[in-house]
């Protein structure tokens, strides 16, 4: 399962996602989009964890908290439909 992290910093890196994200359990990937155009960061990011248990409680402990100046959103995210992606709903 992947969690998508919305209303994210532009400061943050993937280091910190990860980091952040270790408190939970395992993390087995991070994803930090960037815009084609121009390099800059999207504002959202995606963390995979080895153990859904483990995911469930970062999704349900770090959602609404603020992190970075910003108050993130994070939930489990969506897979993509029609091959588009949604940051919004979080999408991949």
């Amino acid at each position: 399962m992947t969690i998508y992290i919305g209303n994210l910093s532009f400061q943050a890196t993937e280091e910190d996602l990860r980091e952040v994200f270790a408190e939970y359990g395992k993390v087995s990937r991070v994803s930090l989009p960037t815009d084609r155009e121009t390099g800059r960061k999207r504002g959202f990011a995606f963390v995979e964890m080895e153990d859904e248990t483990q995911e469930d409680q970062a999704i349900a402990e770090l959602d609404g908290a603020e992190w970075l100046g910003r108050e993130i959103r994070v939930n489990k995210a969506k897979p993509r439909e029609n091959g588009g992606g949604n940051r919004r709903n979080g999408s991949f």
